[in-house]
């Protein structure tokens, strides 16, 4: 075992670096400013590079870069991970998200509907639209209110809640078929409360028809 100590080390005629024909083990740190290839190319390491802390300015990889502890970056286009990817600042898409399963409590994700959604108005006196966007509708209703619809998709089913604050008069619009032509009559005393359930059967340009069914004056 020999020790070698040296300022510089040279090639044979001082003019470039040396070769290390069998290859160049280092056991303490190496720094370097390049490292470099044949022919001045990007470096090759076929049998791997290992220490505990490496660090590049920027690096091309043409395969596959597999990371057995925690690889963090700031900034990646495609993400291929067989385990939990952790995004500390969020992850947004511009596409389609599928999943098997997501978790956590979904506070923070926005542009999809889950479950059932609500609407709660309080018309009075007026002819009041409820979005069919919602599944159910919570009518406050005062005076003489008249119901109709505004939106709806062919199939979907919807409940309106109405609940008389004061004496109201409650109705509905053209678009609401009953059974065997029947509108009904609601209690119009105040606190009454009703339900009326619909399925949207068409929509469109020729308008909308809604198949109704009701339930009056719960006590």
């Amino acid at each position: 075992m020999s020790r070698l100590r040296a300022n510089t080390i040279t090639n044979k005629t001082a003019n470039g670096a040396p070769t290390a024909t069998n290859g160049l083990e280092v056991t303490g740190v190496c720094t370097a400013t390049d490292f470099s290839g044949q022919s001045g190319g990007a470096a090759d390491f076929p049998n791997g590079l290992t220490g505990t802390t490496a660090t590049f300015s920027s690096g091309t990889f043409s395969g596959n870069l597999g990371v057995g502890g925690v690889l963090t970056y700031e900034d990646v286009k495609n993400v291929d991970s067989i385990g939990v990817i952790t995004a500390r600042d969020g992850i947004r898409c511009t596409g389609i998200v599928t999943a098997t399963a997501f978790h956590g409590d979904g506070s923070q994700i926005t542009g999809i509907t889950v479950g059932l959604t609500t609407e709660a108005i309080t018309p009075s006196g007026i002819t009041t639209h409820i979005l069919l966007s919602k599944d159910d509708h919570k009518v406050l209703a005062t005076g003489v209110v008249t119901i109709d619809v505004t939106g709806g998709t062919e199939g979907d089913s919807h409940t309106v809640r109405i609940e008389n604050v004061g004496v109201a008069t409650v109705g509905f619009s053209t678009a609401f078929k009953f059974p065997s032509g029947g509108t009904p009559i609601l209690p119009s005393a105040s606190g009454s409360l009703s339900i009326i359930s619909f399925t949207v059967h068409k929509t469109g340009a020729a308008g909308t028809t809604l198949l109704a069914g009701a339930s009056v004056n719960f006590s």
